[in-house]
């Protein structure tokens, strides 16, 4: 369940941004992934931070670890936190790169927050156009 203490923090047109959680005296921004996004600052700065940080990168390719031999590139369809005492979730799907003329491809149902082994690309990832 996503803590109490955390404050939900929205864009004008409802959109949810992330949460504004306590550190101490300070304050922490995180997004819908249920990740840090700042350390500890001023509760201004961590809205300004969240605002920064948007949504637009869900839509970003993913790497998924721990389901194949090596990491599968995959695309964030579903970002649910947890809420009133039912657990979220975060759906992924293989990137088929757009292709709506290939046949559906494989979905991995994960927790929220997000598990560590879903993490952005990195430079020395599989190019997953190569088998």
């Amino acid at each position: 369940m996503t803590p109490t203490d955390w404050t939900p923090h929205r864009r004008d047109d409802g959109e949810l941004l992330g949460w504004i959680r306590p550190a101490g005296d300070d304050w922490i921004a995180v997004d819908v992934l249920g990740r840090p996004v700042s350390a500890p600052i001023d509760w201004l700065d961590a809205e300004v931070v969240l605002e920064g940080h948007g949504i637009a990168w869900l839509a970003e390719s993913w790497m998924l670890e721990g389901e194949a031999d090596r990491p599968l590139r995959v695309r964030i369809l579903e970002v649910t936190p947890d809420e009133d005492g039912v657990p979220g979730r975060i759906v992924v799907k293989i990137d088929d790169f757009g292709d709506v003329n290939r046949p559906p491809t494989q979905q991995f149902v994960l927790p929220w927050p997000a598990p560590d082994r879903l993490r952005p690309p990195r430079v020395d990832d599989p190019d997953p156009r190569v088998l």
